[in-house]
């Protein structure tokens, strides 16, 4: 449940942010962000989350965890309001859209929060409207850098109506300000919410290993199973031994009585090759590998049981402890699956819609694509007239590939190859079945057939848009 605009209110005027400094900001997960705020006598932290169903605004006391590496719209914030005053905060239209004005060195920024479920978004603009970046990038909303953002555009409903009185603010119990109840009964849910995921992910954690520490039994035991033959081999040698009056070098078996076993009639094979005694030596060499190989073998089998004990306890003490144990289980335990760095295609890659771009730069880059990377309804994109790269269209089953797909590849094309700097280009395009390879031909060249022809202006914004990792779509 997100906050409601009287919740908002509330929350805005028990905190009155206006002529504080914000001294840091943080981004402890991927929908929210952490400002650090200073007035005098007093620091907090403000939580500002996005995400969906919990979108809202207030004071928190939690303890968050701040990724090592900081995401990119934190790391613009940093170096545009990082130690600036808030002069000014508003509720715009009692809409759920908070703007916070800041100012830093005589540079204003406005930071527009609106916290609208499936919509919310931080803007930050400039006093005219220009976004200077978003923290979701949005290029059908216009909410990317370049962009235009104002308010009047994404009002819901008509501002002259008011805001629906029918919204009242939550019941929580306690004496504390509303601020730190909202905190605590958010953190009370996300808690569950985080406990579910840790505790999903212990169980996958620990069936791995069980999994692990089992096959490694099963294949003890059919190991021990083989060293059994062990005592056969001795009784072979002693066999032998005991009747060497009866056998001749040159003899491939024989038989004797086997006192082992009740003197019932046992059949040897022998090494024709070597004498009796040397024979019965090596049945003898036989049995003392086996009974070597069985006591290593009964070592490493109630090792495997220890660690198989050890790790269903320790499982046992993640799932019944706090959330922290539970935590340090899953990152000692968990280990997503990674694609191994042999297994990542060459080149760039590119997203656009549902459609995946790859690039190759270089001959060898373009060579390692055809080879292994495309296929033959898979398109294929060149600059013609210049030298440059190759640009590659991954098909999808049942889907035919759209204009705006079409035009990205084309930009790619014509920027990786030499017609770059005149800012326009022809191109050539076909699927890759249609290519042949030139004969005797330098790495990776190819000969298309069947293609069609495709004019590009470089795009400068929809090439901004395919950097920084927006599919558009």
């Amino acid at each position: 449940m997100s906050l409601n605009w009287q919740e908002i209110d509330l929350i805005l005027d028990e905190l009155s942010l206006e002529n504080s400094h914000i001294q840091k900001i943080k981004q402890p997960s991927f929908d929210s962000l952490i400002f650090q705020i200073y007035r005098p006598g007093e620091r907090f932290s403000l939580n500002i989350c996005l995400g969906q169903g919990r979108t809202r605004i207030h004071k928190t006391t939690q303890h968050l965890k701040t990724p090592d590496k900081l995401q990119r719209f934190a790391q613009f914030l940093r170096s545009r309001i990082n130690g600036g005053k808030i002069i000014e905060v508003r509720h715009i239209n009692k809409d759920r859209i908070i703007l916070l004005t800041v100012l830093r060195g005589g540079e204003e920024t406005l930071l527009w929060i609106r916290l609208w479920g499936g919509a919310a978004n931080v803007i930050a603009t400039e006093r005219d409207g220009k976004i200077l970046d978003a923290f979701y990038r949005r290029p059908k909303r216009g909410e990317v850098s370049g962009g235009s953002y104002f308010v009047e555009e994404f009002v819901q409903g008509d501002p002259s109506s008011g805001p629906d009185p029918a919204y009242t603010i939550r019941e929580i119990g306690g004496d504390n300000s509303f601020n730190d109840k909202i905190d605590a009964w958010y953190a009370a849910i996300e808690d569950d919410s985080l406990r579910t995921s840790l505790l999903g992910k212990a169980a996958q954690a620990f069936e791995r290993k069980r999994g692990r520490i089992e096959t490694a039994l099963n294949k003890l035991k059919a190991q021990h199973e083989t060293y059994e033959e062990g005592n056969s081999h001795k009784e072979a040698g002693g066999l032998i031994m005991s009747n060497l009056y009866k056998i001749q070098t040159g003899d491939e078996w024989v038989t004797v009585e086997n006192y082992y076993r009740d003197n019932e009639e046992t059949t040897i094979k022998m090494d024709p090759t070597i004498s009796p005694e040397k024979n019965a030596e090596k049945y003898f060499e036989k049995y003392r590998k086996a009974k070597k190989g069985r006591a290593v073998l009964l070592e490493e089998t109630e090792n495997q049981k220890s660690q198989l004990a050890y790790a269903e306890d320790e499982y046992k003490q993640a799932i019944e402890g706090s959330i922290v144990e539970l935590e340090n289980y899953v990152s000692h335990n968990w280990k997503q699956k990674q694609t191994k760095e042999k297994d990542k295609s060459p080149g760039l890659k590119f997203r656009s819609g549902d459609f995946t771009i790859l690039v190759g730069r270089t001959a060898r880059e373009n060579d390692e694509l055809l080879r292994r990377w495309v296929r033959g309804n898979d398109y294929w994109l060149h600059a013609r007239d210049y030298p440059g790269g190759y640009i590659f269209i991954k098909n999808i089953s049942g889907k035919s590939v759209p204009l705006d797909t079409l035009i990205d590849a084309g930009n790619l094309a014509l920027f990786y190859s030499k017609g770059k700097k005149g800012g326009k280009g022809d191109l050539y395009y076909t699927r890759v079945k249609y290519l042949r390879r030139a004969k005797d031909g330098p790495t990776g060249l190819v000969l298309p057939t069947q293609e069609k022809n495709l004019s590009i202006n470089l795009d400068s914004r929809r090439l901004d848009r395919l950097f920084q990792g927006d599919s558009g779509g």
